[in-house]
């Protein structure tokens, strides 16, 4: 990977200078705003909740302002409270980041109403993008390959059911607005069409305040490539190339890479002026992508636009050797683009990797918990670190990070090397041999304390190592540049529910969260896999099922409430043998 950067004088070019920038998020989107805007000499003003009161945003930034209670609703989803810490502290433009109001056309137009600049496209290509049904439209008559569905206005049931069997399973059934994977789910048959389609609405209508639906053909082993294009004020647009962004879990992006893997010069000059003439098509301007599904041939059809800043813009950043939130503020300033299409080069190979607090082991359910032990490589032109998080106690209201990570899972995927650990416990000191199959290790290790931390120094086959050592919820876990590893002390009986099942979750809660559903009542006979209740957490459902048969006696929690990880959420009782029978022969 490289990176070249070109120092570009910050000029008004006949357009008004942004002198300070309010960043309507937090995080790592934050941070990264923030970095570029003392780069630039633009002060930076943040926002912050009762959750982030001691976040890394809030320390860097010039100015910070508190804005609510740790519900995103009530505070970083609040236009007026946005608007009125904007007017406070004199900031020339507003900076949304991405997710909360960044996609969001009543806020871009009441910036412009209030005389703020909006760090975006207008809100018209909002609203055109917004909306996938209409996006659509706007893209066919662009000639911007499309993959035939249903975007009517008709959303009963039993029309979209009809629709799907029309197009044939399987398919995806789509949010019309929003993006991230929410409101998002594949039916495989008109059996699970409406399970999914209802859970495809609650999902929208959370995330949105709006379920209405789209139904499409679903394209099976399909690879994700989206552009990155940008505009301007001037009627200029261009694309940095394309990102492979294959690799998912539920719809949400985990591996990101520029350019995109076996992609010929052709196929990409052609993804590259298709995706300009969308950005055309809406007049845009400021930074977005253009989303693709691509089939085995490199036949490629529009998907989306995101009409923001992506969380995987730096891989591109760093094969183009631009910076795109300095493009942004110069953009949102009423300067013409920085570099014309024919400058723009190609350079290198790039690609990110996300880190989530969630359990690949347990169908990646989120969760939240203290960040003890945090240590990143140093960053160079061929290493980039973008994060808004320290070594300190997480939220559930927030980042996705906490005592369970994805780290592990993301090295395997990478292949970046073949892993084997092996995690073998020991005395305070002690000396040992152990064999493990046909292999014999000859082990010394000792526990140390340096600044308030443990480090467990040991020697395997006189391969010394020094991880870090923390132990967490029964836990072991240890540290070191190479990689993590962790084992489990026996786990209490009453946790016997969530260490037992792979399922999303029992009769207790696998992770904190809000209980969106309750499904059951006292009374009702279930059985082994049936729903039981329907949690968010990370904004993200989770449908919790039954882990045995049995009658529900007791239900715990209400719709709307606050469920932590493990507590119990029904009492269930399995009913005897022969119950059933003896009970229907009478």
């Amino acid at each position: 990977m490289f990176m070249f950067l070109r120092k570009l004088s910050w000029t008004k070019r006949g357009a008004g200078r942004i002198e300070k920038v309010l960043i309507a998020n937090r995080g790592e989107i934050a941070c990264r705003v923030m970095r570029t805007a003392k780069k630039m000499g633009v002060r930076s003003v943040a926002v912050y909740s009762d959750a982030d009161r001691h976040s890394m945003h809030v320390a860097m930034a010039d100015e910070a302002y508190h804005i609510g209670p740790a519900p995103s609703q009530q505070s970083y989803l609040s236009m007026e409270k946005v608007l009125e810490v904007a007017k406070r502290s004199g900031s020339h433009a507003v900076h949304p980041g991405y997710g909360f109001l960044s996609e969001n056309t009543e806020f871009a137009e009441a910036c412009k109403q209030e005389g703020i600049i909006f760090v975006g496209p207008p809100s018209s290509a909002i609203r055109d993008m917004g909306i996938k049904s209409t996006s659509k439209h706007i893209m066919s008559a662009a000639g911007v390959p499309i993959i035939g569905g249903y975007h009517g206005e008709d959303q009963s049931n039993e029309k979209l059911q009809a629709e799907a069997a029309r197009i044939g399973y399987p398919v995806m059934i789509k949010a019309v607005r929003g993006g991230g994977g929410k409101g998002m789910r594949i039916a495989r048959s008109d059996a699970d069409f409406l399970e999914q389609l209802e859970s495809a609405r609650r999902e929208a209508r959370k995330s949105f305040n709006d379920d209405v639906m789209l139904v499409e053909k679903f394209v099976e082993d399909p690879r994700h490539v989206e552009v990155q294009v940008f505009g301007d004020m001037h009627g200029n647009a261009v694309y940095l190339f394309e990102r492979d962004c294959s690799v998912q879990r539920r719809h949400q992006k985990i591996i990101e890479e520029a350019p995109g893997p076996g992609i010929s010069p052709e196929v990409r000059r052609k993804l590259g002026e298709a995706a300009v003439r969308a950005a055309k098509a809406v007049n845009y301007v400021g930074a977005g992508t253009v989303e693709f599904i691509m089939d085995a041939q490199h036949n490629f059809y529009f998907m989306e636009m995101n009409t923001r800043l992506q969380v995987e813009h730096p891989v591109s950043e760093m094969i183009t050797g631009t910076d795109l939130v300095e493009w942004q503020l110069r953009v949102a300033a009423g300067e013409r683009l920085p570099l014309l299409q024919d400058d723009i080069i190609l350079r290198g190979h790039s690609f990110e990797a996300r880190i989530y607090a969630e359990d690949p082991n347990n169908d990646f359910l989120p969760g939240a918990g203290p960040l003890l032990h945090l240590s990143t490589p140093a960053s160079d032109s061929h290493t980039r670190i973008e994060t808004g998080v320290r070594e300190d106690p997480a939220s559930p209201f927030g980042s996705s990070l906490g005592y369970r990570n994805n780290i592990q899972f993301n090295r395997n995927l990478t292949l970046i090397r073949e892993l084997q650990p092996r995690l073998l416990v020991l005395k305070k000191a002690s000396c040992e041999l152990f064999q493990i199959g046909d292999e014999v290790y000859h082990v010394t290790g000792e526990v140390e304390t340096e600044g308030g931390a443990a480090f467990l120094h040991c020697s395997i086959n006189g391969v010394k190592s020094r991880p870090k050592l923390v132990i967490l919820d029964n836990t072991v876990h240890l540290f070191s540049t190479e990689g993590s590893s962790q084992v489990s002390a026996p786990v209490p009986k009453y946790l016997g529910a969530v260490s037992g099942a792979r399922a999303q979750g029992g009769a207790v809660a696998p992770m904190t969260g809000t209980i969106e559903k309750v499904l059951v009542k006292p009374g009702d006979k279930v059985t082994v896999g049936d729903p039981l209740m329907v949690m968010i957490a990370m904004k993200m459902e989770h449908t919790i099922r039954a882990p045995k048969s049995g009658v529900i006696k007791k239900v715990f929690f209400s719709e709307g409430s606050q469920a932590n990880r493990h507590a119990a959420l029904v009492e269930l009782e399995e009913e005897a043998e022969g119950a059933e029978e003896a009970g229907s022969s009478q």
